[in-house]
């Protein structure tokens, strides 16, 4: 909504002077966008939630006297009365700071279960009542969480571990491009390779090889889109959210390729 918002060709024309105040929730939202959110929108005291339906919904949340850089860049430290957790999705055990693994919650926020299906509830909350969200975070030495994407969008090419919102991240500095969306698809060599999706502004000049040099020497070689697609929209459910997988079926049939099968 802020993205689009921030593109508006209205958006030089309305004055934003009474806005003061909000909450960022329900997708990542890109750095360079708060920061603009802040600045451009005169919203100085917006903070960022972080949470899930079946948390109640929040369970972290920045605060009006964190840092800049903390507001900006991460989803906050936990609410009161709240545990939070930082594990290694294979193994189950509790992260160092700065790792990334799979965020748990637990405490009064989290749902009973899922309505009268047990299985479906055995698959998220554990026997110690923690909340399996499948969102890869870390935690910094200060408590502030970032997420860094889902487990099931984790692309993993030639047995590096790629998380998508880091090269999104990267790619929304780039002064052309509104939006970005990064998916992983199949690939015979690398079992899977990067594939960008682009929102340009109007007007702007900007193809594959402009993208792919963009990234040249500021992000890591194996980083960088294979294949990169200019759209003007993305698949969306009702509520707003990003629908990757949609992405990856139409990149699979268009392309040609094949779903890989593994052991």
């Amino acid at each position: 909504m802020f993205i689009t918002e921030l593109a508006s060709p209205e958006f030089g024309k309305t004055d934003f002077s009474t806005l003061r105040t909000g909450i960022m929730a329900g997708s990542p939202c890109p750095v360079e966008t708060m920061k603009r959110v802040q600045s451009d929108m005169h919203m100085n005291e917006v903070t960022i939630c972080y949470g899930m339906t079946e948390t109640s919904p929040v369970s972290t949340q920045t605060r009006l006297d964190d840092p800049l850089e903390k507001r900006v860049a991460t989803v906050g430290p936990v609410h009161p009365h709240v545990e939070v957790k930082i594990i290694d999705p294979e193994t189950g055990r509790t992260v160092r700071r700065g790792e990334t693994g799979e965020l748990c919650a637990r405490g009064y926020l989290v749902m009973l279960g899922y309505w009268e299906d047990e299985e479906a509830t055995r698959d998220v909350i554990d026997s110690a009542r923690w909340m399996h969200t499948g969102d890869l975070a870390t935690m910094d030495d200060d408590g502030y969480v970032n997420i860094v994407g889902r487990i099931k969008d984790m692309i993993i090419c030639g047995g590096e571990n790629i998380y998508p919102r880091e090269i999104e991240e990267f790619l929304y500095s780039h002064p052309a491009i509104i939006d970005v969306q990064v998916i992983g698809i199949p690939d015979p060599r690398w079992g899977e390779t990067i594939c960008a999706w682009i929102i340009k502004r109007e007007g702007a000049e900007l193809d594959e090889k402009g993208v792919k040099d963009f990234c040249r020497g500021e992000i890591a070689r194996f980083k960088i889109p294979r294949y990169v697609r200019f759209v003007d929209s993305f698949p969306m459910t009702i509520s707003g959210k990003i629908q990757k997988y949609k992405m990856r079926e139409t990149e699979i049939e268009e392309r040609g390729l094949a779903e890989l099968e593994t052991a």
